[in-house]
């Protein structure tokens, strides 16, 4: 029977489900190797988590650099020796020598100073495991031979491998790689969600304030300690000030941190014509053709960089839950959307300190191409999360997508939206139909949209019958809607909702 796991440090923010799945691991009561991958972009605390759960668990880290094979193989070596209690640094001649003896160290009734007592689990943590993927690309391959002598033989060994190129720790595990079917755990350490960014930050009080914070830099931890020293606007109308002496300040390390997102990936070489794939989307071109139309280039020739952006966790593609093969693109990271529609077209003026006016000029393409999206994004999160509810228990499927009018000749963008899909002879069930507008006050119109949606879904054959209509503002609804939704049929939910108040 497995014993529970070492409880959580109270410094370690948010994180249960990571920390769980971890512990989990670490504990399982098994007599063999077991192997795990983490992964997650930059800056989201992987390595302070893993810290904390080896001061916990016990066990050997190590934290590679960008180095060649043979300062790798010694940084590894001086390290390993240190962790053994060795007098003097070990000299392994091949990374073959050097994983032969950790695994070594994890073989029953081992002890080694300061580590887990001989039969207790032996935790070793690779972080930034892509870095010696590089200079020795032989390495999944000799650790799979580890593993796999470790399930026929007996072993204490339970493996973490960490990395933030999220293409290189995606492939460890997939298709043909050395170590396909070897790991007992695959974890990836997201942002913070957009409620416990604000509980990180310290603005949930305020919600108009912690959506704007959430829009230009997401749920990524590190923007507030280590980047900004605990620099946080003190209300909504110190946003102005703090966004031009942060984010948009040369002086500040957040100002190129979107560059740097991107160049940090390993499979990106061509950084301008990602940075023109980012854009396109930014500034609201989110199909496929779109993207082609609006760089120059044709559409079969972006499918790579698409696949690398996705890859990357940098870019998503959301289907049209109405339209079969139809999708598209989100930028996931928040400040790479805010830089490429607000800093990026006015970079020259930026690095000349001139925040001020530039911020004043931007107020437009912050709320349609920065602010807007991120509201309806926040407001799938929702329904997904704390406002599942209500949808009374509804497992359907969470996302967008757009109705044809063909009588008014328009076509309806539906927001967010819940589908149910049949099974058998039952009909695809719409659950519900939301519209989400960051900076208009809602009214009847908009509710009549909502409601001529349901009724061209209807007639294409899908259940509406207990289709609820949702409409989600950030800055309020007319009085006439709210009359409406007191009769009942509609759902009215604002900030104040979207975060709890």
């Amino acid at each position: 029977m497995q014993q529970p796991g070492p409880v959580k440090p109270s410094r370690v923010f948010d994180r249960g489900p990571e920390w769980d799945a971890l512990t989990s691991f670490v504990s399982r009561p098994r007599p063999h190797a077991a192997l795990g991958v983490l992964s997650g972009r930059r800056r989201m605390g992987k390595t302070y988590l893993l810290r904390a759960l080896v001061e916990q668990c016990g066990g050997f880290y190590f934290g590679a650099t960008d180095a060649t094979e043979a300062e790798s193989l010694r940084q590894f070596s001086a390290a390993l020796a240190e962790y053994a209690g060795s007098p003097v640094s070990f000299s392994f001649a091949t990374w073959d020598d050097a994983v032969t003896y950790l695994f070594g160290l994890a073989a029953s009734g081992v002890q080694t100073p300061g580590g887990p007592t001989p039969d207790a689990p032996f935790l070793v943590v690779l972080d930034e495991f892509p870095y010696l993927v590089k200079a020795a690309p032989e390495l999944p391959s000799l650790i799979q031979r580890a593993i796999d002598r470790g399930q026929v033989e007996e072993s204490r060994m339970r493996l973490l491998l960490c990395g933030s190129a999220m293409s290189v720790m995606g492939g460890l595990l997939a298709s043909n790689a050395p170590l396909r079917g070897r790991a007992q755990l695959e974890l990836v350490v997201r942002p913070f969600g957009y409620r416990a960014a604000a509980d990180f930050w310290g603005v949930s009080a305020d919600p108009a304030l912690a959506a704007r914070l959430h829009a230009v830099l997401g749920g990524t931890p590190a923007y507030r300690h280590q980047f900004l020293a605990d620099d946080v606007p003190a209300d909504l109308e110190g946003f102005d000030d703090w966004i031009c002496r942060t984010v948009l300040s040369p002086f500040s390390p957040l100002f190129r941190e979107a560059r740097y997102l991107l160049a940090e990936e390993a499979d990106i070489r061509d950084t301008a014509l990602y940075h023109s794939v980012l854009a396109a989307v930014a500034h609201g071109n989110s199909t496929r053709g779109g993207i082609a139309g609006y760089i120059g280039r044709k559409s079969v020739d972006i499918s790579h960089p698409l696949n690398v952006l996705e890859d990357s966790h940098l870019l998503v593609r959301e289907a049209d839950v109405f339209r079969s093969g139809k999708s598209q693109y989100r930028i996931t990271e928040p400040l790479i959307n805010f830089y490429e529609a607000v800093m990026r077209p006015s970079w020259a003026r930026l690095e000349g300190g001139q925040a001020a006016e530039v911020w004043a000029q931007a107020g437009e393409r912050f709320a349609a191409q920065v602010a807007g999206p991120h509201f309806e994004a926040m407001c799938r999160e929702y329904v997904l999360g704390p406002g599942r509810t209500l949808l009374d228990n509804s497992l359907g499927e969470v996302g967008s997508g757009v109705v044809a009018d063909s009588k008014e000749r328009r076509q309806i963008e539906v927001d967010v939206a819940v589908v149910e899909q049949g099974s058998g002879r039952s009909r695809p069930s719409v659950v519900l139909l939301g519209e989400a507008k960051w900076g208009t006050v809602m009214g009847i119109a908009h509710l009549e949209r909502l409601a001529r949606a349901r009724e061209l879904l209807a007639g294409r054959g899908m259940e509406t019958s207990h289709c609820a209509l949702a409409c989600f503002s950030a800055t309020g609804f007319s009085e006439a809607l709210r009359a409406e939704a007191a009769r009942g049929g509609v759902l009215l939910i604002g900030l104040e909702e979207l975060y709890g108040r």
